[in-house]
């Protein structure tokens, strides 16, 4: 299974990716996750410590790694690089991990966009098909909603992408945004989680905005995120009430994707 998950800054996206990674692996999964957000904090939302997130760097700055590979200085531009560099062994060799989770934090290219020719958005863009297209391992990718690591070619590898969604008009258009351009991209199967319903109204606002077959599930507002959050931990390690609700969104979603959970379960 391939997931990427995505929407506007604050909607819950990056809780709900650490929350999911650990379910997985106490299913008996092996995870890779990755941090594609600039704003990076998906480790404290698994569960890793202050301490062990303060050793990581992300890939993109790793200016010596990035030129071996492909023959070019990260924040240079146009000249000549491979645009197929060995990538294979960053996920064993450059990530953090816990059980069987392992954390990858991509960064940014420093020139930014989407269509960045440069050696480091080449070298993200390859490790991430890689990751979609090779491994075999639970992926889940904690994307901006600009989804910009993302290309035509890796997006066979996502088996399901969703978009995080709180109830308001501002969420509501940014997964329209988000869901267009994950389309343009080529991805098939994109569904919808709602977030912090804090009463029935709320949940019903989501309900009339997505089909039923697009929404996997609401997740309820849980003052033990907030505070998980205020004290530095995940709240998969404070038994907060959205881990049985993202459960169920993780079952739904098993269903709905066509896969059977204990076929490919990697125990």
């Amino acid at each position: 299974m391939k997931i990427a998950i995505s929407g506007k800054g604050g909607v819950g996206k990056t809780t709900f990716t650490g929350v999911l990674a650990r379910i997985l692996s106490d299913r008996g999964y092996t995870v890779i996750t990755v941090d594609a957000d600039p704003d990076a904090n998906l480790g404290s939302a698994i569960g890793f410590t202050a301490e062990e997130t303060a050793t990581v760097r992300p890939i993109a700055e790793m200016a010596d790694l990035i030129e071996e590979r492909t023959g070019a200085r990260p924040g240079s531009m146009g000249g000549i690089f491979k645009l197929n560099p060995v990538v294979n062994d960053i996920p064993e060799n450059y990530s953090l991990k816990k059980e069987r989770i392992r954390l990858l934090t991509l960064g940014r290219a420093k020139k930014g966009g989407s269509g960045c020719y440069c050696p480091e958005g080449v070298f993200l863009k390859q490790l991430l098909g890689h990751l979609l297209l090779q491994s075999k391992e639970v992926v889940l990718l904690d994307m901006e909603a600009g989804i910009e690591h993302l290309s035509r070619g890796s997006t066979r590898g996502v088996d399901a992408f969703i978009v995080i969604v709180e109830p308001g008009k501002r969420s509501l258009q940014t997964a329209a945004d988000v869901k267009r351009m994950a389309s343009d991209l080529g991805v098939k199967t994109i569904f919808v989680v709602g977030n912090k319903a804090s009463s029935e109204a709320e949940r019903q606002f989501l309900q009339e905005h997505f089909e039923e077959d697009e929404l996997l599930g609401i997740l309820s507002y849980d003052r033990a995120v907030i505070d998980a959050d205020l004290k530095g931990v995940s709240p998969y390690d404070t038994k907060a009430g959205v881990i049985r609700e993202t459960e169920e969104i993780l079952d739904r979603l098993w269903k709905r994707v066509g896969k059977d959970e204990e076929t490919h379960h990697a125990g």
